[in-house]
Parts: C-alpha cells; sequence; structure tokens
C-alpha cells in the first residue's frame, strides 16, 4: 500500500479511523533535553503508538522537516530517496502498540534542529489529522573541531606533587592525605650514655612549626635579594641537588617521578644535661632531605644507574657550654646491587667542608649550612626497588664521648614505599636508570592537535566505572610493561598487540561505519589503551571481554549545523540504543592520525615505565566538561 501523503488526507473513506498518539518520539535513547529529543545517531529512530478504532494493525507514515529560527517547520527532507513523497512508513502493527522506522544514515545530519509528525492508516482508511509535532536534534556525545596545528601542548610536563610520608621515624607523626594526623609521634626525646663525667647528650625532633617556617621563608628571601629585585622565585643555591626544592615552603613534602624535596622533617634540638639532670645547654637545628634519582647511566656523570641523597643542616642556635657540634648523615640500605658513597659535606656555595658536618661556637655571626650528599650506583640486571633508612648521629666539643642519635625515618612501609628508588635495566630503548616509581606520572594529551581521539578518551573515562585514567576519580591506568608476567597463546609475553587484537583485531568484527569524506581516513581505536592493565583484551584485566562487540561502539562524523566542527556519536548498527554505559571497554571509528599519534610521545624510557606502574591521562581541551548529559564541546587550550 502507497504511503500517505499530505494530498490524500482530504479524500479519506468513511468510517472508523485509526489514530496517531499525542507524544512522538526519537532516539536513541529517547531522552529529552527540554523539549527536544536528543538523538545520539544520525540512523534516528522515529516512533509514535498507534490507534485502530476497529482494533486491527496500522502503521505510520513519518514526515520530517528542518525548522525556522523560531521552531517552525521549514522544508520536508526528503526520507526515502525515490519515494513519492519522501517519507517513511513504519511496519503494520497490533492496535496500541508503538509503530517505529529508522531513518537511513546520510537523510540526517548532526547538529541541525529537525521536527517530525506522523499519520496512521489501517490498510483502508487514513487518519483525518497528523499527530502533533515532535522536535530532535542529534547531538554528539562531544563536539571538536578539525586538528590544530597550534599552539602545541607538552604533553610530558609534570607536576611537583605534595606527598606524606609513612615512616617519619618515631619522633614524628605520621599524617594521612586530608592532613589529619594519622599516627601521633612515639618517641620524644633519645639520650646517649653518660660520658666519664655522667654527662648525657639528648635529641629532640618536632614537626615544623611556623616559626621554623618563618626562617626557611627567611633564608628563601635571602636567596630572593640575592638574585635581585625583579627575580620572582629564589636562585638555587650551587650545592643544592634538587634545584626547584629550594624555594618550596617549609611543612610539606615534594615529588617528582625522579626527584624527591622532604620539607617536613622539621627541626631538631639537642640537649646537654649534667648527672643532677640540670640542662646544660641547647643547640637548634633545622633539617632537610633530597631524593634525586637518574633516569639512565650517564645522565648522573657516572657509568651505572644512580641515585643521589642530600641532607640539609641547618644550625638554628648553638648555646656557649656545647663549645660545638658535630654531625653525621648514617644511609642505611638493603640495595643487593650496589655501591654507595662515603658522605662528601659542604657549604651552601658547594664548597668542600671535611668529612663531617661541624660547627664551632661563634655568637658573633650567623651559622651557615651544611650539606651533605651521597652517590650510590647500582649494577644489578632486572629490577631491584631499593630500601632506605637515615639517622643522624651529634657529638659536641664540650664532652670526649656524649653522643645523641635521632632516628628519621625510612622510605616508606611496606605495601608504600614512597621514597624507595627502583632501578633496573629492563625499559626497553633506555640504559639502566632509576625512578621514584611511587610517583604517578601524567600524560596530558594534545587536545589541540588530537582533538577526535581526546574527545573519545573523555567520553569514556566518564562512562567506564573505573574511569581508567582519569584524575577526577583518581583512577590510574597501569601499563603493561615488558616484564609482564602474563603469557599469549605461544607461550611469549603478552604485549599490547595481543590486547589490541581482542578488541580491534581481524576476528573482532568491527567494520567501518559510514561517515562524511571530510573525516578521512579512521582506524578503529580501543580505550582503556591496549598498552595498559585495563584494556579489556588484557587477561587479567578488570574489564576484560572476550571480543571487541561487547564494547561501547562509536565513530566520529561531521556537523550539519553549518560550522566545521566534528562529533563523537553512537554506532547502532549492533548496539541499537548506543552504549548502555555499563560496557567496560570502548572502539571507536578515529582519524588514523589522531589514533597513531595521540599517544606516540609516550616517553616510557625516560619515565622507566615497568609493568603495573601507575599513570593519568588528562585531556585538557575536555576536563572543563561535568558529565555526558549534554554534548561536550572542545575549548582550545593556549
Amino acid at each position: 500500500m502507497a504511503a500517505a501523503g499530505p494530498q490524500d488526507l482530504s479524500a479519506l473513506a468513511a468510517g472508523a479511523r485509526p489514530v496517531s498518539g499525542k507524544s512522538p518520539s526519537a532516539g536513541p535513547k529517547f531522552s529529552k533535553a527540554g523539549a527536544v529529543w536528543r538523538v545520539i545517531t544520525p540512523q534516528v529512530v522515529l516512533r509514535n503508538t498507534v490507534t485502530d478504532a476497529d482494533g486491527g494493525t496500522a502503521n505510520l507514515t513519518f514526515q520530517v522537516y528542518t525548522t525556522n529560527a523560531d521552531g517552525t517547520p521549514k522544508a520536508q527532507v526528503d526520507l526515502d530517496g525515490a519515494g513519492q513523497h519522501g517519507v517513511l512508513v513504519s511496519p503494520f502493527v497490533a492496535s496500541g502498540s508503538t509503530a517505529k522506522v529508522t531513518v537511513p544514515y546520510g537523510k540526517l545530519k548532526p547538529g541541525v534542529l529537525y521536527t517530525f509528525r506522523t499519520s496512521a492508516y489501517d490498510g483502508s482508511l487514513y487518519e483525518t489529522n497528523w499527530s502533533p509535532w515532535a522536535d530532535f536534534r542529534i547531538e554528539p556525545y562531544v563536539k571538536y573541531p578539525a586538528a590544530q596545528t597550534t599552539p602545541p601542548i607538552d604533553s610530558n610536563v609534570q607536576e611537583i606533587r605534595t606527598f606524606n610520608r609513612t615512616d617519619p621515624g618515631p619522633a614524628l607523626p605520621v599524617f594521612a592525605e586530608n592532613g589529619t594526623v594519622k599516627r601521633r609521634a612515639t618517641q620524644g626525646r633519645t639520650c646517649g650514655q653518660p660520658d666519664d663525667q655522667g654527662r648525657v647528650l639528648c635529641f629532640e625532633l618536632s614537626p615544623p612549626t611556623e616559626e621554623s617556617k618563618a626562617r626557611a621563608e627567611q633564608r628563601a628571601e635571602a636567596r630572593r635579594k640575592a638574585a635581585g629585585s625583579s627575580a620572582s622565585t629564589a636562585v638555587a643555591p650551587p650545592v643544592e641537588l634538587v634545584d626547584w626544592c629550594y624555594d618550596k615552603p617549609a611543612g610539606k613534602d615534594y615529588m617528582t617521578r625522579g626527584e624527591a624535596c622532604l620539607k617536613n622533617i622539621g627541626s631538631g634540638t639537642l640537649v646537654f644535661i649534667d648527672p643532677e639532670g640540670v640542662q646544660l645547654g641547647f643547640g637548634v637545628f633545622d633539617f632537610e632531605q633530597r631524593i634525586k634519582a637518574y633516569p639512565n647511566k650517564g645522565s648522573s656523570g657516572s657509568d651505572f644507574a644512580e641515585f643521589d641523597q642530600q641532607i640539609v643542616i641547618q644550625p638554628v642556635s648553638i648555646d656557649a657550654a656545647l663549645q660545638g657540634v658535630t654531625m653525621k648523615w648514617n644511609v642505611g640500605s638493603n640495595c643487593k646491587a650496589c655501591v654507595t658513597s662515603t658522605t662528601r659535606w659542604s657549604d651552601g656555595q658547594n664548597n668542600d667542608v671535611g668529612p663531617v658536618a661541624h660547627w664551632t661556637v661563634d655568637p658573633t655571626r650567623p651559622y651557615s649550612s651544611r650539606w651533605g650528599k651521597t652517590q650510590t650506583t647500582w649494577n644489578g640486571t632486572g629490577k631491584e626497588t631499593i630500601d632506605l633508612g637515615w639517622s643522624v648521629t651529634a657529638t659536641v666539643d664540650a664532652s670526649n664521648s656524649a653522643v645523641a642519635y635521632a632516628n628519621f625515618g625510612s622510605t616508606g612501609v611496606e605495601g608504600v614505599r614512597e621514597l624507595a628508588p627502583r632501578c633496573d635495566d629492563i625499559v626497553k630503548g633506555s640504559a639502566p636508570g632509576c625512578v621514584l616509581s611511587y610517583f604517578k606520572t601524567n600524560w596530558t594529551v594534545d587536545s589541540n592537535r588530537f582533538p577526535a581521539a581526546s574527545a573519545y578518551y573523555w567520553y569514556m573515562q566518564q562512562v567506564m566505572s573505573d574511569h581508567p585514567g582519569s584524575k577526577r576519580w583518581d583512577a590510574l591506568m597501569h601499563y603493561l610493561g615488558p616484564d609482564t608476567p602474563v603469557k599469549n597463546s605461544a607461550g611469549s609475553t603478552w604485549t599490547s598487540s595481543n590486547s589490541r587484537n581482542v578488541i580491534c583485531g581481524p576476528s573482532s568484527a568491527w567494520s567501518l561505519h559510514p561517515a562524511d569524506a571530510s573525516v578521512g581516513s579512521v582506524d578503529c581505536d580501543e580505550f582503556a589503551l591496549a598498552s595498559t592493565h585495563e584494556s579489556g583484551g588484557y587477561p587479567k584485566s578488570y574489564n576484560l571481554v572476550t571480543s571487541g562487540t561487547k564494547c561501547a561502539q562509536l565513530y566520529t562524523d561531521k556537523m550539519g549545523d553549518g560550522s566545521a566542527n566534528f562529533g563523537l556519536l553512537a554506532d547502532t548498527r549492533t548496539a541499537t540504543n548506543g552504549p548502555s554505559g555499563t560496557e567496560r571497554c570502548g572502539r571507536a571509528a578515529i582519524s588514523s592520525e589522531q589514533n597513531q599519534k595521540a599517544f606516540s610521545g609516550f616517553p616510557v624510557p625516560s619515565w622507566r615505565m615497568l609493568d603495573g606502574d601507575g599513570f593519568f591521562v588528562t585531556l585538557p581541551g575536555f576536563e572543563h566538561c561535568a558529565n555526558t548529559t549534554t554534548t561536550c564541546t572542545w575549548k582550545k587550550v593556549s
């Protein structure tokens, strides 16, 4: 039976006529944004209920128009191509049921506001009126422009982060991430054995106070003045091992993947006591520490993998009764393949001051700082995470045998080990080297150059239950390294190619979705990344699937709203309602160049990424978007 056109409606036969429903809808997912149905694919499904007065079957004719600026119908869209009336007609359905049609790809454009209506037919009688109009728009999950050549975004740049030590020693408290005290200090003053006159030397460590923080700021301010009035930050002294550390505020600890700056050790008070318990004199000192790991041999100047350590001791006051103070820095290590040098002591200008840190009492001038440095070279094989421990031994010139000892803690408790260097000779494309593997790196995708890939990654981070790589949810992705114990069916080490084949390989049933020619050549791009433990193809993955058909199916296409933008849309050829939001992976037709280059510079050698190392993926052109309920629109990063 031919479809009913507008001219047919005036010549309807008499009788009980079928009727369209009053609430036409468009989808998928058949959800509204205000009065407009939000559709996630150009293969729009139009539907409405239909009732036949005689209780028989009926169908619906669907008619779509573009709209004027005020939302009124403008021009009819030709939906059937060679058909007479430019409409689509549904199959017959039972009275009271929903009739629907799917608009072929290419008839409707993303970003355009359309309106449609329906007319019923029961095989002999036509409805005398059209249904009410219903507005819809094909809205992508994410909207973005063509690739931008400038400005480039530095994908490698890392922020210096604060962290809390899990083992700062018994004399200092342990803090939780929110700044509250997780464990109070378990030890106050520690005293050595009496000397031959019955006098004892004791050490008391205390966390940074407002006074000690102010002293640190005064020292930094002095450096700024020395550098000139225009300097915004202090210039690190020549002896500084970690050049950005000197100007950081005291009271917190900081780190990157290669460097640690410990400025939350606080102060130590050296107390000299006579046999009657009378305090003879005090010495007050501020302490800091540094660690620097070199990512490959040669970068440190040695021919081995290496990490260096440094302690900074700044006297605040020394009573005359002590006559002088000597301090030694004790560095412990469980390394099996390391050689650690003796401590070299320098002043703030990196001049050698001898084998120990020593100050003679001199009330006429301020005391200068002492910087102790050790170098540790690693010549092992495989990988080794090295636990370290630190303490300070102090003596005074007023006694020939009184000794005090202060425990400065370790690299961290088992399971955290936040300050433990890890050295290896496994990383491909790199000589042996060391890093602080506790630090979680951040890969910033250049969303100016790769907006399509970035848009897709952003969407998947939002909808996957584990949000892989998202800093918003503090959800790491974990690198699939060459040292993974997982094997493939051939008994070889599991690689990213093995994971990718599950999601996008020849047997994964992926096929190219039609798209505008301006999209260009596309690839199947999987998320989470095939080079991570979060990949749906990785055998140990939380997101493991048997096939890429289980993933969210997406593709990219040109917007039809007159702009030069593109959008990320649902591929509904197999998943008729689009992604459900419960999928554990995604695959999308993404620009081949963007798919292949968005992560091409991932710095595995310089970050020394091994199996299971966590990292974040940030997408600066899209991080401003709150959720996926509305279209996320790219913003250029300048």
